[in-house]
This record gives C-alpha cells, structure tokens and sequence, in this order.
C-alpha cells in the first residue's frame, strides 16, 4: 500500500483494477484511503485529494468531536456497556474462576481472584464481551446469507484500531470489531450487512449502496448511531 501526505493528512492509497478514483475516511479515527486505477499516476491522485481535502477535514472532524469513553478501570459502581445499555459493575472477590454475569438490569456482576489486577480484570471482561458476541453473530449472518443469497466461508472476533469490521471477499472471511459487543444490535447488524453486502460490490460505489437501501432500509439512522456513541479509548 502506498501513502502520501497532504496538508498534514496522511493518505492511503491503493492500486486496483477499477474505472474510477474512490475516497472514504473510516471511523473511528477519521483515516482516509484512496482507491485509485492502475493507469491514474501519482500527480493525479494528489490532486484529486487536494480538491477533496475540505469534505476530508469535516469527515474527520466528526470522528475527532465524538465523545470518547474515560479509561476504565473495572472497579466497582463504574460503568460499562453491553448491547448498548449501561450497566454498573460490581466486583466481587472469591477464591474460584473467574467469571462476569449480569445480575439485573442494571448490574454486571465481575468475579475475580482475591487482588487481581485492572489490567487482569479487563482481560476477563474483553474474554466475556468476545463470547457474548460469539454467540450472536451465528443467527446474526445466517439470517443475511439468506436474504442475501451469498455464503460467509468463516467470520472472526478481534480488537480493531481503526474499522468496526472488513471482508476479505476473495476468502469470503469476516472480522468483526471486539466493542462491537457494547453497541446497540442495530449498529451489530448495521455492521455485519456492510461487510456482507461487499461479498455482492467490493466497492463503495453506487451499486454497493443501492444494496444497502434494499436490504437494510435503515442503515444510515444505525450508522449515526454507531458513530455518536461514545469510543472507546482502546478503539
């Protein structure tokens, strides 16, 4: 992949078998890519980023305005999310496995060894999150495989930095952002259709969004969502 710099903005840019330039700046981070021609050189891509380098900066600017979670640091009353809802944690120390249940409506419950570490707790707690998602995204993407008629070859769960998730089309493979677990099941879904759908249009392109429309009717209001939730500071 190569980069360059405009203004101060770094650029990635890739080569690929296509007709037309495409531009996208990524949540949460607000990084921006360029998917260029083969036959387009290296001036031409600067200045189509130059020209575009206004609706660049208020991209960002989105990303960078949103609201950021506090680093947490699993101890009692604090606050967590899970499928979108708030919960306080309640640290409960035994000399047995540890394990996180959510007690009411309002409380998740983290068990763990007497003098266990913050940093061993969110361990605990990330395993738990990863399991919880595990278990919806079975149903989740064959019910899309369906109304889609495409098929999901594997799918994985993993901490990502800089996407909620990505399609390797050519595997049929989905990776799926971790803090996906913490979001309301639309902004879930919202995901894991985006993703699906590039097994139909690699590209973000008009065709790539009038599946969108088809399929997920509501996938803008679930997109704002997701991104003025709060980010997490490990995102």
């Amino acid at each position: 992949m190569e980069h360059i710099t405009v203004c101060g903005i770094e650029i990635d840019v890739v080569r690929k078998a296509i007709k037309n330039i495409h531009l996208a700046v990524y949540p949460p981070t607000g990084r921006v890519r360029i998917a260029a021609p083969l036959f387009v050189n290296d001036d031409a891509v600067r200045l189509f980023a130059i020209e575009k380098l206004g609706w660049i900066k208020r991209q960002q600017r989105q990303f960078v305005n949103q609201e950021r979670e506090t680093p947490r640091e699993y101890k009692y009353r604090e606050s967590h999310y899970f499928q979108g809802i708030r919960y306080l944690l309640n640290v409960i120390e035994a000399d047995a496995p540890p394990k996180v249940v959510i007690s009411n409506k309002t409380e998740i419950d983290l068990y763990v060894r007497p003098e266990t570490s913050a940093a061993k707790r969110q361990s605990i707690m990330n395993e738990w999150y990863r399991q919880q998602l595990k278990a919806q995204l079975p149903e989740l993407i064959g019910k899309w495989e369906a109304k889609m008629a495409v098929a999901v070859n594997s799918w994985q769960v993993k901490q990502m930095k800089r996407k909620w998730g990505s399609c390797n089309i050519e595997e049929k493979r989905l990776w799926l952002n971790l803090e996906l677990a913490k979001k309301p099941v639309q902004c879930l879904e919202y995901i894991v259709v985006h993703e699906m759908v590039h097994l139909l249009e690699r590209h973000h392109n008009d065709r790539f969004y009038y599946y969108m429309d088809m399929f997920l009717p509501n996938w803008q209001h679930a997109k704002a969502l997701l991104n003025a939730l709060p980010v997490s500071n490990s995102v």
